[in-house]
């Protein structure tokens, strides 16, 4: 899949990958929003593989959203996008079967960016973790699904604001940058109004030494992206 991105601020990276690959084990289908879409790869990679898959996305950065809707001319895959805030996004009719996401989930007292793009991109104050899953709870048909993933050391906070909106954690995997490494990562699967008991997958370790280890590769070769550094 080719993606174009922009030649300086916000570009996707390994976090967005590994969430695509989290998504794909759980064979989305019906209609699916991608919230904070950037250039649109989370998205585009999901519904490239999961043909039933009927793709919606909100981004409001208007550089990134030029992107994304280029990035799915180019890739010939339909593609509704909106132009706004997702906590101004109005409610209608339209419920969703999977709402998934990579939102900024830097929090408050982190050295900020003076790039703009950067600071909406990164930065949970772009996107308040409670109001953020109250829209989400909003939004999803019952007992629909909210895949995403988050810093891992604000997860116990996570599964709290989860739970406030009646939201619960089923399936968890924790990335972390080697094996002796803490977890820097966390993909998250939470559905409305589920009993389910939580479910811990293996760890996924980035690198081995030096090198991605065979997991990582495999999740990249599954992927096969090609980012082009570019000014629309």
């Amino acid at each position: 899949m080719i993606l174009y991105q922009p030649e300086s601020g916000y570009c996707y990276n390994s976090d967005s990958i590994f969430l695509y690959d989290f998504i794909n084990r759980f064979h989305p289908k019906g209609s699916v929003l991608d919230v904070g879409a950037g250039c649109g790869v989370v998205g585009l990679l999901v519904a490239r593989d999961n043909e039933k898959v009927e793709l919606e996305a909100v981004e409001k950065q208007n550089v990134l959203a030029e992107y994304a809707k280029k990035n799915a001319v180019e890739n010939e895959i339909g593609y509704k996008l909106y132009e706004d805030d997702f906590l101004a996004l109005r409610e209608s009719n339209q419920k969703y079967d999977y709402i998934i996401s990579n939102p900024p989930f830097y929090p408050d007292g982190v050295q900020k960016s003076k790039d703009t793009m950067l600071t909406h991109a990164r930065y949970n104050s772009s996107l308040p973790m409670d109001d953020f899953f109250k829209k989400v709870s909003q939004l999803l048909k019952p007992h629909s699904h909210f895949i995403f993933c988050y810093d891992a050391t604000q997860f116990g906070i996570v599964c709290a604001a989860l739970e406030r909106v009646k939201m619960r954690v089923v399936d968890v995997r924790f990335v972390h940058p080697k094996i002796d490494r803490t977890a820097s990562l966390v993909l998250i699967h939470a559905r409305n109004g589920s009993k389910s008991m939580l479910k811990v997958h293996p760890p996924l370790i980035h690198f081995d030494g030096d090198k991605l280890t065979q997991e990582v590769e495999d999740i990249y070769k599954n992927a096969k992206t090609e980012s082009v550094k570019c000014q629309l």
